[in-house]
């Protein structure tokens, strides 16, 4: 059977999509916009991208930072002016401007570093954290020394990541050691974070777990992000206590309940259903679309987008086209 990243859809129905994403009747749900923004995501033309920015005028951060990380999967450099601008908007949700600035950074240009150097004091921790990481990665993409290390240096995962895995340290206790070392750039500490997603183990995941108790909330939702490509069972219970902390952060716990949606363990799914009425709006959306992909997982189907945690990792399929 064909899949979406092997046909080029008619104009009719690029149009269908845009009408479903951006929900022009608005009644479209939540979980759908998500599998039809992954297969534009496949389809990464210059119209796939015009879509998508569209949609960036949506009400929903959670699907306005999904977008914005989309974008950056592309590596369509056209996407780059609406990166630029979501960016910008200071009356965005930070969690949407960090990931434009963590898209700016996955496309990889020169041109961005004067871009993401203005807001290396923005306000929001999480935009400046994510903004220090991106110019660290697209200096280290543009560095001709690195390009031997970069050639070898394959993951087990698809996504564009923050930072390459670490390739120097090999142990998992250097690795840790590593990772939760605040004295180090956080672009080294997120290589010594891939570098234990790849590796992939029950004691790498158990490494890893440990970084929920860093200072940095961006920092923390990285560490959910990772569980989420892993899909590993023993990450579960450190997953839960994130998603139920009372004073976490919307950022970490959203993509905590994601993670938990993508790993689709039996218990997984009651425990989402407790935070269907949460009282974070981006937390509730999560679980929508986390409960949505938990059902797919299970289910059998070969039909889902190859995005949110799960392009985040490479075991689902694409929508394929009607």
């Amino acid at each position: 059977m064909t899949t979406v990243d092997t046909l080029q859809p008619t104009e009719a129905k690029y149009e269908e999509m845009e009408s479903m994403l951006c929900n022009t009747s608005g009644s479209v749900p939540l979980s759908e916009r998500f599998r039809i923004l992954f297969t534009l995501k496949n389809i990464p033309n210059d119209r796939s991208v015009e879509i998508i920015g569209k949609a960036l005028k949506d009400d929903s951060a959670l699907l306005k930072h999904e977008l914005a990380y989309v974008l950056g999967q592309t590596g369509n450099l056209t996407s780059i002016p609406i990166l630029n601008e979501v960016l910008a908007d200071a009356k965005e949700h930070e969690m949407v401007r960090h990931e434009a600035a963590e898209a700016l950074g996955a496309l990889g240009q020169l041109d961005s570093l004067p871009v993401l150097e203005q807001y290396l004091q923005d306000p929001s921790t999480a935009v400046a954290e994510t903004c220090e990481l991106s110019i660290a990665k697209i200096k280290y993409d543009n560095d001709p020394k690195n390009k031997e290390e970069r050639e070898k240096n394959h993951s087990a995962y698809s996504s564009i990541d923050p930072a390459p895995p670490a390739v120097n340290t090999q142990s998992i206790p250097e690795l840790e050691a590593e990772m939760t070392n605040t004295k180090l750039p956080l672009f080294e500490r997120y290589r010594a974070m891939f570098a234990l997603r790849d590796i992939g183990n029950t004691e790498a995941v158990e490494s890893l777990a440990k970084g929920f108790n860093d200072n940095s909330a961006l920092f923390r939702h990285e560490i959910a992000y990772v569980f989420g490509q892993m899909q590993h069972p023993a990450s579960v219970p450190s997953l839960t206590e994130v998603l139920k902390r009372p004073n976490e952060v919307h950022m970490v716990r959203h993509e905590a309940a994601e993670a938990l949606g993508s790993i689709a363990t039996p218990e997984v799914f009651d425990l989402l259903k407790e935070f269907q009425t949460d009282q974070e709006i981006v937390v509730r959306d999560s679980v929508v679309v986390a409960l949505d992909m938990a059902e797919y997982e299970t289910s059998g189907e070969l039909q889902y987008a190859d995005g949110l945690q799960k392009d985040h990792h490479d075991n689902m399929h694409s929508l394929k086209l009607a």
